[in-house]
């Protein structure tokens, strides 16, 4: 088994761990699941350019721009709540 084989493996645990911070109440917590999701999403993509998983790849290319998202909406609701 070839290390890249087991790069699934950790992908698979920093993707667990960051759907649990997402979920969080606190603006940060959640902001740390965000940027550990593009970490997860780069993984897979390497993992998944080893295996020729093109569609797992462009998923999460999808899923990076939605984590992105995900930040700048989080950042802007901390403002707001900040600013009352």
């Amino acid at each position: 088994m070839d290390f890249i084989d087991l790069l699934q493996w950790p992908a698979m645990l920093v993707t667990i761990v960051s759907a649990w911070l997402v979920g969080s109440l606190r603006p940060r917590r959640r902001l740390i699941g965000f940027w550990s999701f593009l970490v997860s999403n780069t993984l897979w993509i390497a993992w998944g350019w080893h295996d020729d998983a093109y569609a797992l790849i462009v998923l999460q290319v999808c899923l990076a721009v939605s984590n992105v998202r995900g930040i700048l909406k989080n950042d802007t609701a901390t403002q707001a709540s900040s600013a009352a």
